[in-house]
């Protein structure tokens, strides 16, 4: 097995993820209505309601639905009541009942890996909810390890690698997000791997900046990863 180690993304690289806040947030523009705003502009609106309580909440469903909420009461042309607010917090609230859906040839690449790298789950987001989503994904078994924090940066790549005892030259992230997993990976002298997803949150794009000693791979899928390890 040696001593590879591949930190290894949830959201949008084991499974889908964004395109159900997507929808989510088709339903929100259609219940809002706006005579004005494009449901771009209105996106543009949401998104800096995220990133200013992004710092202050983290991520999940439930504060998904609170910035949802928020940008219905800055937006809304129309008189509301809690009926209206429930309405919308409701579109967020749905994400959870969503069935998961695991990208098209995960299982049989984790399957594959488990048995020559060592494996560890490296993902942000509301722990709770981060672990129910793994459970039901049927994939916790292929991981020996699992990590779950409130943002994915340099400071906490560092901080896996030090509690974990990796040597960040042979250690990998792989994962969609050039904001989360590519780019703090190569920060904190890691080598990262991108697997690009079509529908990565808007927030978590970004230019790929190299840094450090860290090698890149770009791999078109999932299961391209078994052509590298």
């Amino acid at each position: 097995m040696g001593s590879v180690w591949l930190l290894i993304d949830a959201d949008d690289t084991l499974w889908e993820n964004n395109i159900y806040f997507e929808q989510a947030f088709e339903q929100f523009a259609d219940f809002l209505g706006h005579s004005r705003l494009s449901p771009v502009q209105v996106r543009e609106v949401l998104d800096q309601i995220e990133l200013a309580n992004i710092r202050l909440h983290g991520y999940g469903s439930a504060n998904f639905g609170r910035n949802l909420k928020q940008c219905f009461e800055r937006l809304a042309e129309r008189p509301f009541d809690d009926r209206d607010l429930k309405v919308v917090t409701g579109f967020a609230g749905a994400i959870l009942e969503r069935p998961m859906e695991v990208i098209e040839g995960v299982e049989e690449t984790l399957a594959y890996l488990k048995i020559r790298r060592r494996l560890l789950l490296f993902t942000k987001g509301h722990a709770e909810e981060q672990k129910l989503k793994l459970d039901r994904s049927g994939l916790a078994s292929y991981f020996e390890r699992s990590e779950i924090v409130k943002e994915k940066d340099a400071v906490h790549f560092r901080r896996v690698v030090e509690a974990h005892s990796l040597n960040p030259a042979e250690t990998w992230m792989v994962g969609n997000s050039p904001k989360s997993d590519i780019n703090p990976a190569l920060e904190a002298g890691l080598n990262a791997v991108l697997v690009p997803h079509r529908h990565t949150w808007t927030l978590e794009k970004e230019p790929i900046r190299p840094a450090g000693p860290g090698r890149l791979l770009v791999v078109e899928k999932f299961g391209d990863l078994k052509k590298y390890f």
